[in-house]
């Protein structure tokens, strides 16, 4: 086997295991009974057309799931209209290692788009690190994420 399909197969599996990652990290989640919810695509491009509305550009995937705080009926655009302020829009970092639950030494990529829609969404943008071992959790906004950085190690990914 060449190097350059070792890369591409190895590239592969660690997609896959951070996809599994996720997804336990978002069952977690919808189980605690916080107000959790997964948005289907439709009704993410309707959350997206309501914020360009109001003159607010995100991209739809830099966030994974939403904190609904009371009833949103997610499918209809008015009910998204007069609820906006009770949708918070939250990115899930995950991780299976053993942390303890501060998180600390905890490792993970924030991208571009991820730092532009917490900066555009502000109060309304969380972070959400999951330890998929213990379950638990922890929301963090962009500014408590940032102030507790202990080290911040800017990075370009490409692919080709």
């Amino acid at each position: 086997m060449d190097e350059q399909t070792k890369s591409i197969k190895e590239a592969a599996l660690e997609e896959a295991s951070r996809n599994k990652t996720a997804k336990k990290a978002a069952r977690i989640l919808l189980e605690s009974n916080s107000g959790f919810i997964v948005p289907n695509a439709s009704q993410k491009l309707l959350l997206l057309v309501e914020l360009a509305k109001r003159n607010v550009v995100i991209y739809g995937k830099a966030f994974d799931i939403l904190r609904v705080s009371g009833n949103v009926d997610l499918d209809d655009p008015l009910a998204i209209r007069g609820n906006l302020e009770k949708i918070t829009f939250c990115e899930i970092k995950s991780s299976s290692r053993k942390l303890p639950e501060d998180f600390k030494g905890y490792f993970f990529a924030l991208t571009g788009a991820e730092l532009l829609v917490a900066q555009n969404l502000k109060q309304r943008f969380k972070f959400i690190l999951v330890n998929i071992q213990s379950g638990a959790y922890l929301e963090l906004s962009l500014q408590e994420l940032l102030g507790r950085a202990r080290g911040i190690y800017p990075t370009w990914s490409i692919m080709f």
